[in-house]
């Protein structure tokens, strides 16, 4: 299916459909947007207003007018000097889910880029010509530096990936059949100056998140079982006293996988009341669900904002200077999830801890005639999985307030976007990482046990992919903890 860019909202999930390799056009109406846009730049062009990075310098130099010579070399020039960084290259999903962010930017009318610029962009993405630009380039004030790496692409220089090959922009251009863009007026800072970076791998992460938050319940609820907990904390009634959608929704997702589970019997749980990493699971997984939707609110506005500088007002016919560019709702959104995540990853880690001692009391009591127990790959990655708890807290730290101030201190704010975005991609994995371990040291403990219970219906389906990490993977434990990850990222 072909995903059109009309000018208006592009959902979260159709900048994905791309990502993953749906087809991108530009709609007519956004065509009309682009034209109009581009039309008051060359208006105000003419009339040699000053407008920052159109008629003046950039940066500290933002009060120093172009001279002639020097307008007709402006927008290269920011192309060409304000790429650079550090690090791997951007992965491909994230430089895919950027480029679609800048041409739905772009396509919004408040850039001022040329329809040229637009085009070059979709015809990079549909032909899977990929930028190779460093990971680290960005203090999230505009993701400049990555999106000039892009940009170079755009205009024949720079690198980029096509078809598994590293290339020169200029030969992956050629390759894919693309003439170079030539730079119009306003096209260089339309196409550096933007946080596509931070908002197409937002996308990406909240997407993931929510998948996350789905196999946290599971991890939980068998473990849940493995313990003999009591079902209490999932009833209608504690959910809705305290009406919070995410942990309305963990409540009754919980109760989903768990129907048809013997602690739903009468004599099922084995105390009144369970420790708190068990008793708060709807309450803490609701924060996390609470948080990824704030998350997502920031992306999508992010997406579907014009946040140039300048900003071109078609209605007005004016340009704007302005700092629409500082995407603080979304940087400080990812770090406060990066704490619902630690919480997340908190009572999972403690969850361990009450799963060990129950297996070791199984241990206790068998008899010593009893043969050597079977293999019990979940209680060799505990402390592995106590080694990951302690990345994941450290992650939690706040990114959004180190940022010094640069260019003689007229750049004396950041947020830290893409950091923020980073570090909650990797408390993701961290979290499955534990969530794995769970159920891996959830299944050690039931099979410990003279007749198993029956389980709830997605506990019975979550356990059965743990068996069949066994199965295929043994006798070492990090093998079946990477076959059962492999299983369940893919799972929603």
């Amino acid at each position: 299916m072909t995903i059109t860019v009309t000018g208006e909202a592009l959902s979260i999930e159709e900048l994905l459909a791309v990502v993953d390799g749906a087809p991108l056009e530009l709609g007519s109406e956004a065509r009309a947007k682009i034209e109009a846009s581009h039309a008051v730049i060359e208006a105000a062009l003419a009339g040699r207003e000053a407008i920052y990075g159109l008629t003046t310098q950039v940066g500290h130099g933002k009060d120093e007018l172009l001279t002639e010579e020097q307008l007709g070399r402006q927008q290269r020039m920011l192309v060409v000097t304000h790429s650079g960084g550090l690090g791997a290259p951007l992965p491909t999903r994230v430089v895919r889910a950027a480029l679609v962010a800048r041409v739905n930017g772009i396509a919004r009318g408040g850039s001022g880029a040329s329809m040229a610029a637009a085009d070059v962009l979709v015809a990079m993405v549909n032909a899977g010509v990929h930028p190779l630009v460093p990971e680290t380039a960005s203090v999230g004030a505009g993701d400049i530096g990555q999106m000039a790496g892009m940009a170079q692409v755009a205009i024949g220089m720079g690198r980029a990936e096509y078809r598994g090959e590293a290339l020169p922009g200029s030969e992956a251009l050629a390759r894919a059949g693309i003439a170079p863009l030539e730079l119009e007026a306003k096209d260089g800072l339309a196409l550096i100056s933007a946080n596509a970076v931070s908002i197409g791998h937002g996308a990406l992460v909240v997407g993931d998140a929510a998948r996350v938050a789905e196999a946290a319940d599971l991890s939980a609820a068998l473990s849940l079982e493995a313990t003999g907990s009591n079902l209490s904390i999932i009833e209608p009634a504690v959910a809705e006293a305290k009406p919070f959608p995410g942990q309305i929704a963990t409540a009754s997702h919980l109760r989903e996988v768990l129907s048809g589970s013997y602690l739903h019997g009468p004599d099922g749980a084995r105390s009144v009341q369970d420790a708190l990493s068990f008793r708060v699971v709807p309450q803490v997984h609701g924060a996390l669900r609470e948080f990824i939707a704030f998350c997502r609110r920031a992306v999508e506005i992010e997406l579907n904002s014009t946040s140039d500088n300048p900003l071109v007002s078609i209605e007005e016919r004016a340009v704007f200077s302005n700092g629409n560019f500082q995407p603080v709702v979304l940087a400080v959104a990812f770090d406060a999830l990066r704490v619902a995540i630690a919480h997340v990853g908190q009572l999972s880690e403690r969850r361990l801890s009450h799963l060990w001692d129950a297996i070791f009391g199984q241990l206790a009591a068998a008899p010593v005639s009893e043969p050597e127990p079977q293999a019990l790959f979940g209680l060799q990655l505990r402390y592995p999985a106590a080694a990951a708890f302690s990345e994941l807290k450290q992650l939690a730290a706040p990114a959004t307030l180190d940022t010094p101030p640069l260019d003689m201190s007229v750049e004396d704010h950041g947020t830290a976007a893409p950091l923020g975005v980073r570090k909650s991609e990797r408390a993701l994995e961290l979290l499955e990482d534990l969530l794995a371990v769970e159920r891996m040291l959830s299944r050690d403990l039931l099979s410990m046990l003279a007749s198993r219970p029956v389980l709830g219906a997605g506990t019975s389906a979550a356990l059965r992919e743990v068996e069949d990490a066994i199965a295929t993977s043994e006798p070492y434990p990090e093998d079946v903890h990477r076959a059962l990850r492999a299983q369940t990222s893919g799972s929603g």
